[in-house]
């Protein structure tokens, strides 16, 4: 694969008057970086990743390490970008991240291909990460891998939700290396 996705997302469960959002994913570049720290400053979109911002300098890591995971493996951690307005024009605006990566860590399950996501806070509650990581599970589906594994802290509602959402299977219970609970779902594609 040489392109990110560029097409609207696969059509997620919805509320039958509650349009579904058309999300749009892209390979993340430099300058995403920038916009991802800016997005994820906020408390509460930390409060599972350890609670702060991280330092520009490690989005810079991440954004470049998923440019690489996607010229290596056709998949990667995607930019999310909100869908335009309908009457206005295209604004572009990143909103957060999805996508899948190799596990980066050396306790869990090592060796797996994770999804995840993670949005900016002004953005929660319109349907934009399961919308997203749909589009995302198309594209690691194409390449061949056969399953994925998400990693949810267990006080993450909103992220449990997203992982029922795309029909994901609880198939462990684990301590993180801080002593955090969290459960391991997995999915077949």
């Amino acid at each position: 694969m040489t392109s990110a996705p560029s097409r609207s997302a696969v059509p997620a469960p919805a509320a039958p008057d509650r349009p579904r959002p058309a999300v749009r994913l892209r390979v993340p570049t430099h300058e995403d970086a920038y916009h991802w720290h800016r997005v994820f400053d906020h408390p509460e979109v930390m409060e599972f990743h350890g609670g702060a911002s991280a330092e520009v300098s490690v989005y810079e890591e991440l954004t470049a390490r998923q440019r690489r995971h996607h010229a290596e493996l056709g998949f990667c951690l995607w930019t999310m970008v909100a869908p335009d307005a309908p009457d206005g024009p295209a604004t572009g605006e990143v909103i957060g991240f999805t996508g899948a990566q190799p596990w980066p860590h050396a306790w869990g399950p090592v060796g797996e291909v994770e999804i995840g996501w993670r949005l900016g806070r002004d953005h929660w509650g319109r349907g934009y990460a399961t919308e997203a990581a749909l589009a995302g599970l198309d594209e690691v589906r194409a390449t061949g891998v056969r399953h994925v594994v998400a990693m949810v802290d267990a006080r993450n509602a909103r992220s449990l939700a997203v992982t029922e959402r795309l029909g994901m299977e609880r198939v462990e219970t684990f301590a993180t290396p801080t002593g955090r609970r969290g459960h391991c779902f997995r999915l077949e594609l």
